[in-house]
């Protein structure tokens, strides 16, 4: 059986053509991935810090955003490496959250202006929505069956589509109406955006725990847990931008 994921980054081929751990000590373990998710977010958390701390000590925008430029193009890059040379991985991944971190900070500390308390609230709704979806999906409340992925992946694709879209009429200034406003449609596109994310994460929980079942070799820890990254900054990023609509109709 075919396993999917709407993440890109843990799709139907992540596991093909991968030849199987030689030892036990040498193949991919659940706690294993666990530990290398935990640094790969404690080195987004560092770099994030840093650029939120030079933030809010100069004020300045000037400063911070070419930072989050690098960090967008810079993590961009090192996703695609990892993505294409799996085995890259336990160096690639590290460098991702990184970079990462650098435009997860800024945006961050620009959006705390604007929006006070914004940034603790949607922290913590990114952690409380991994938590929940975690236990739901070990207890089996969510059955991750083919009409359960095929229906996340193509929703996920969609919303690709949509943002994609956005960036191409962008350089003519055209906008898409509605979805990218504080309205009730704009605010339903994102709550829909939100959703998929979170459901990605019970995808990505399924697939990792699909590796680890074939005994994948042990370098894939840390792909599994890029890939987790991946859909944890995509729904911060969303929660963030939720928040921002909800906040900007007080």
């Amino acid at each position: 059986m075919a396993v999917r994921s709407g993440n890109p980054a843990l799709n139907q081929n992540t596991f093909l053509n991968l030849a199987p751990a030689g030892e036990r000590s040498d193949a991919m373990t659940l706690q294993g991935t666990v530990n290398k998710t935990a640094i790969l977010l404690l080195l987004l958390m560092a770099t994030s810090i840093y650029v939120w701390q030079m933030f809010f000590s100069s004020r300045s925008v000037a400063l911070v955003y070419p930072l989050m430029i690098g960090g967008a193009i810079g993590g961009f890059i090192f996703a695609l490496l990892t993505a294409f040379v799996k085995n890259w991985a336990p160096v690639t991944a590290p460098v991702y959250a990184l970079l990462e971190g650098l435009l997860i900070g800024g945006l961050s500390a620009l959006l705390e202006t604007s929006y006070p308390g914004i940034v603790i609230q949607a922290v913590a709704l990114t952690f409380a929505t991994m938590a929940s979806l975690l236990f739901i999906y070990k207890s089996g409340l969510i059955k991750v069956t083919d009409q359960f992925r095929l229906g996340v992946v193509a929703a996920t694709g969609g919303i690709c589509l949509v943002y994609l879209a956005t960036m191409i009429l962008g350089f003519f200034n055209i906008s898409i109406p509605y979805i990218h406003s504080g309205g009730p449609i704009g605010i339903l596109f994102s709550l829909f955006v939100v959703v998929m994310a979170a459901l990605n994460l019970v995808l990505d929980f399924d697939f990792i725990e699909t590796g680890v079942k074939q005994g994948a070799p042990k370098y894939m820890e840390w792909y599994g847990a890029f890939g987790l990254m991946v859909t944890l900054v995509w729904l911060y990023v969303e929660i963030l931008r939720l928040l921002t609509k909800l906040r900007s109709r007080d």
